[in-house]
């Protein structure tokens, strides 16, 4: 499985180290930016990139490849997934981590977005392993993504 990952500054060294983690596990990780720790960097040069790779492989058919991105809270740099088409992204800055499985089963979403400055590198790192791993159950659940699909394609 592909993993693609971007951080801005505030996620750069959480990014890091889910890099290093993720690269232990197995996984094939493209690192989408920041390269280097730039205090004065914009999340969307990195995050949006990241998002489109993502949603260009899935719309390829390669719906295993996932996406992970990192910011300070982790608010924007999901909203700024969300705005490429195909993107499901699913915001994780702390608490019950059964929020990332609801995520990945009940909406099938392609990106985990992580606040940096709320989560401990173990945190992340459950959060990461348990989006990765959790299934989509399909279903029920199907038809509200179609009606999201079909909005998509009238924008």
């Amino acid at each position: 499985m592909k993993i693609y990952i971007a951080a801005d500054h505030a996620g750069f060294y959480l990014k890091k180290e889910l890099i290093e983690y993720l690269g232990i596990k197995g996984y094939e990780i493209e690192d989408c930016g920041a390269y280097e720790k730039n205090d004065d960097d914009d999340y969307s040069d990195f995050i949006i990139p990241c998002a489109g790779k993502v949603a260009l492989r899935q719309a390829q058919g390669k719906l295993a490849e996932m996406g992970i991105v990192i910011g300070g809270s982790g608010q924007v740099e999901a909203i700024a997934a969300n705005k490429v088409k195909g993107i499901r992204a699913a915001l994780y800055y702390g608490g019950k981590v059964d929020i990332v499985r609801l995520s990945r089963e009940h909406n099938d979403t392609n990106i985990l977005s992580l606040g940096a400055r709320f989560l401990t590198g173990d945190e992340a790192k459950k959060a990461v392993t348990l989006f990765l791993e959790t299934e989509f159950e399909g279903g029920r659940h199907e038809k509200r993504l179609d009606k999201i699909r079909q909005f998509e394609e009238k924008e």
